[in-house]
C-alpha cells in the first residue's frame, strides 16, 4: 500500500484524477487502526480494481479536515477524482465491514 506524503486536497485530487482509489486514513497511536491494518493486504488483494493509499491523519491533518475526516480508521473511495463513497466514523472496523462497504460501491 502506498503511503501518501503530506499534501493539500487539490494536490490529492490531481494525483487521483484517473482510476479508482481507496484512501485509508489512520494514525500510529490509533488502536482501532492497528486492529484493521493486518487485514489490509487481503482487502487489497480482494479489490484489485482499487489503488489503496494509506493517509496518516496526523501528517495530513489539514487534508483530513478538508475531507471531513474526524474519526479513524476511515475509508474514502474515489473514481476518476470524484468521491463515490465513504466509510467514515470513529468506530473499529472489521475486514468484513470494509469489504461490504467496497462491495456496495460496485
Amino acid at each position: 500500500m502506498e503511503k501518501l506524503p503530506q499534501m493539500q486536497e487539490d494536490q490529492l485530487l490531481e494525483k487521483i484524477s484517473k482510476g479508482k482509489y481507496a484512501l485509508f486514513f489512520d494514525a500510529g497511536w490509533c488502536p482501532d487502526c492497528h486492529f484493521i491494518k493486518p487485514a489490509m493486504p487481503e482487502i487489497e488483494k480482494d479489490f484489485p480494481e482499487y489503488t489503496f493509499i494509506e493517509v496518516d491523519r496526523d501528517e495530513n491533518i489539514d487534508l483530513a479536515a478538508e475531507l471531513n475526516i474526524f474519526g479513524i480508521p476511515s475509508f474514502v473511495v474515489y473514481s476518476d477524482g470524484k468521491e463515490i463513497g465513504r466509510f467514515v466514523n470513529k468506530d473499529r472496523k472489521t475486514k468484513q465491514q470494509v469489504e461490504d462497504f467496497l462491495n456496495d460501491l460496485k
